[in-house]
């Protein structure tokens, strides 16, 4: 049985495309981080080397042994360790080495690329030789939070699978089973559609304990003197350095706070996300307009954008506190 929650469409897909033989030599699974891309792709793992009749049937040997990560024919490849930016070329290399010899298990070898936004240049010309002439037998997965940045090349030798944020009674529904109905309704908010965050903050007090202090830094940020804001785009600028991936999750707590915002000064409170800091967002909201709240979520789309093409992250956030609005005044692009 498929694990995912969720995401109807893409299992319908693929499971047409087993049942018909005619699955695509190589996935993209795109969408954000937590979302339920790896899921999909261990449980399309375990599909094609399944021995049961309904694939996958997740009792089978095969099954098992791909869901501890103890299968040979199932590798997956990822950024090797935090002080890394890339996934670089000798992966790649290994990847393709291996590709070339024969299942020592299964049926198939699946290689999962996790982050594949990641791969470096060199990188992503190697894999590309490997995705124009696949040998038989081999099923590439890549997992990408923004396809926008593979190559085009890539882009074309794969099949593209979406997988948008869940409805939040749907992850409300599935953590019901696990805890409080109380609970269960905060992490469903707080995930923004998120299925794996919220299992994980369920399982792991570290996340909210770590989460509360961001948006408290976050918070007093909104009101803090130009010193103070410019030291704290230099301390975003030195966690980007050591793991771009928090510092986007830094990010993305901004773009949702803010979000928040907008919907209170639209008297739409019963969509918001961070649904545990509503009182302190109420009193933080007044004084704001709604094209200051707008204008400032567009600064932080744009920022970004630009640290995901790689601009100065320094410079970056420095001008992402210098463009913070000032209460009371009208907003200036």
């Amino acid at each position: 049985m498929w694990q995912v929650i969720g995401h109807e469409r893409a299992i319908a897909l693929l499971e047409r495309s087993l049942k018909a033989g005619r699955l695509s030599h190589a996935y993209l699974f795109v969408g954000p981080k937590h979302v339920g891309k790896m899921t999909l792709a261990i449980n399309l793992a375990q599909a094609v080397n399944c021995l049961g009749q309904e694939r996958p049937c997740g009792e089978c040997s095969q099954c098992k042994r791909i869901e501890e990560g103890k299968h040979p024919d199932v590798q997956v490849v990822a950024v090797q360790s935090e002080t890394k930016t890339e996934i670089g070329i000798d992966q790649i290399r290994e990847l393709e080495h291996s590709s070339i010899l024969p299942p020592y298990e299964g049926r198939h070898k699946v290689f999962v690329i996790e982050g594949a936004q990641r791969l470096s240049d060199e990188a992503s010309n190697c894999l590309l030789k490997t995705l124009e002439e696949p040998p038989p037998g081999v099923l590439i997965i890549l997992l990408a939070e923004n396809e926008r940045v593979l190559l085009p090349t890539i882009l074309s030798r794969c099949q593209i699978v979406e997988l948008r944020p869940l409805p939040v009674p749907l992850i409300e529904e599935e953590l019901r089973r696990r805890t409080s109905p109380r609970e269960a309704e905060t992490l469903a908010r707080l995930s923004s559609g998120r299925p794996g965050w919220a299992f994980s903050a369920l399982s792991d007090s570290r996340i909210l304990k770590e989460r509360q202090e961001e948006i408290a830094d976050i918070l007093k940020i909104l009101s803090a003197r130009i010193g103070e804001r410019f030291s704290y785009a230099s301390e975003l600028s030195s966690r980007f350095s050591r793991s771009r991936e928090k510092a986007f999750e830094v990010l993305n707590l901004w773009l949702s706070l803010w979000r928040d915002m907008l919907l209170i000064k639209g008297e739409a409170c019963d969509f918001i996300t961070n649904i545990d800091q509503v009182e302190i967002l109420q009193r933080k909201v007044d004084g704001y307009t709604i094209d200051q709240i707008k204008g400032f979520i567009q600064s932080l789309k744009e920022a970004w954008g630009q640290l995901q093409d790689n601009a100065n992250s320094r410079l970056v956030f420095e001008v992402l506190m210098l463009g913070i609005p000032e209460k009371g005044k009208a907003w200036a692009m």
